[in-house]
């Protein structure tokens, strides 16, 4: 494990220096008032940039995100070769490479720049605190299994969720309730619903809790803001789980009676372990939502003091390596994987949505997107196929492009705070990103680590397509719903 760490340490030292070189590089005038809680560097040029920029540019975006979804379930073939995270990292280094090159063609140095040292390491140290030091919290214990049980289990994750984020919550939670499900036969639907709540919905109130919505905190979106969000959350988290207390009481009663005998003779109360690392993620929530220019004014003038932000978060994960005892993350299963594959595919995700991004800004108001419902269902649409975080700044992007007057400078996401209409714009993309993740096993980085967890466990869980027949016929008329009561 230390070595997968030092590797990481090392993946990301090799990122600032490409970034610096870059910096150094570019003939462009460096702008003095980025910073990461405001914008990152390259919306300022899409009015220069776009008239030059070709569209064609955006093919290597594409190709990264058409990547993720299909090699992992194209062939048995693609699928091996797709597990080792070194093949990750050549597919997202070659696509990032033609980006780097076509972007600096024209001039555009500088958005590279600002977008790996501003966006892209805050981002992956954030996912790396809260990965890590949740992965010290140890969850012993086999209650008994009963749909009531069941349901209150997934309503602590999902509540869980939004403050040690989907990641954390998921990897924490998942093994203790397939523990307490280990008698049960009738299984796959509460990993299913796990997975729509606790891997997804539940992360809607702050930045912590679903990677789009960091994204949107580095653009300036204030840390507070999402807690406005608390409506549509609880209204999907009721029906959901009420769906799901319906479903798992039909499906305990066609359990046998061998089987719920057993459970209840397994039956141990829930016991902790680690608990000091709830200290150290309260030190992430703290450092997140006051180490920012709201509270340090000086970041505002020199954008570099905001990483004593990701410095803290650095010392708050070698923290708790020592002060948590190994055999506790033994006996999570933990190991860096997981963390490795999103800092591999993710460098070249941000990198090769530049163009997308700058595009977008400029030529968003010709798209014909323009309700909420609208912005609502299209980021939705594709979170559901593709990674959710991008779509997120994607389809940001295109409403700056709306919201913008002809020949202006595009506004940024901390710009729209403030405005109400476009307040609601971002709410429904928000939304979007966030819930709509939960579409398929792609949509967001936890599904398939809760997958692959339960199939350790012996869960057969559903193919990708029937997955998708899960959420159809649950999700779907959900989100219809919240279209009608929060969105038109």
């Amino acid at each position: 494990m230390f070595r997968k760490l030092l590797t990481l340490f090392v993946f990301l030292a090799c990122i600032g220096l490409f970034s610096v070189s870059l910096s150094a590089d570019d003939t462009a005038p460096t702008p003095a008032q980025p910073t990461v809680q405001e914008d990152t560097g390259h919306s300022s040029h899409a009015a220069e940039a776009h008239s030059e920029l070709p569209y064609w540019s955006v093919i290597p975006f594409i190709a990264i995100l058409l990547a993720i979804a299909i090699l992992p379930v194209a062939s048995h073939k693609t699928e091996h070769w797709w597990e080792n995270n070194n093949n990750k990292l050549i597919v997202a280094g070659v696509l990032g490479a033609i980006s780097v090159i076509v972007l600096l063609s024209f001039g555009q140095g500088h958005a590279i720049y600002h977008t790996l040292i501003f966006d892209y390491v805050p981002f992956i140290i954030l996912l790396a605190s809260l990965f890590y030091i949740s992965g010290g919290i140890v969850i012993k214990g086999d209650i008994h299994a009963s749909p009531l049980n069941n349901s209150i289990f997934l309503f602590i994750g999902a509540c869980l969720a939004s403050f040690i984020g989907t990641t954390g919550a998921s990897m924490l939670l998942i093994r203790p309730l397939l523990k307490t499900n280990s008698e049960r036969k009738h299984v796959v639907h509460t990993v299913v619903f796990f997975i729509f709540l606790v891997s997804n919905i539940g992360g809607s109130l702050t930045p912590l809790g679903d990677p789009p919505l960091f994204l949107g905190y580095l653009k300036g979106v204030p840390f507070t803001w999402t807690f406005g969000l608390l409506p549509e959350m609880v209204f999907a988290v009721v029906i959901l789980l009420v769906v799901y207390f319906i479903w798992d009481t039909i499906a305990y009663k066609k359990e046998s009676k061998a089987d719920l005998k057993k459970d209840d003779k397994n039956a141990v109360p829930f016991d902790l372990d680690g608990q000091v690392n709830f200290v150290w993620l309260l030190g992430v929530v703290l450092s997140v939502a006051f180490l920012n220019s709201n509270y340090i004014p000086a970041i505002a003038e020199n954008p570099y003091l905001g990483f004593i932000r990701e410095a803290v978060l650095l010392g708050l994960i070698a923290i708790s390596k020592f002060t948590s005892k190994p055999e506790f993350r033994k006996a999570n299963n933990f190991t860096l994987g997981p963390i490795q594959e999103v800092a591999y595919l993710f460098v070249g995700i941000f990198i090769t949505m530049i163009p997308a991004l700058i595009l977008l800004e400029a030529n968003g108001k010709s798209l014909g997107i323009t309700e909420r419902w609208q912005f609502f269902w299209a980021t939705g649409a594709f979170s559901s196929v593709l990674d959710n975080a991008p779509t997120y700044l994607t389809f940001g992007s295109l409403a700056s492009g709306l919201l913008t007057p002809t020949g202006a400078t595009p506004l940024t996401l901390g710009q729209f705070i403030g405005n109400p209409a476009a307040e609601e714009i971002l709410k429904a993309i928000s939304v979007g990103a966030v819930f709509m993740g939960a579409n398929t096993y792609i949509g967001n980085a936890p599904n398939f680590m809760v997958k692959s967890v339960a199939e350790e466990n012996k869960v057969k869980m559903p193919s990708f397509g029937g997955y998708v027949l899960y959420s159809f016929g649950i999700l779907i008329p959900l989100f219809i719903l919240i279209t009608f009561i929060f969105f038109v």
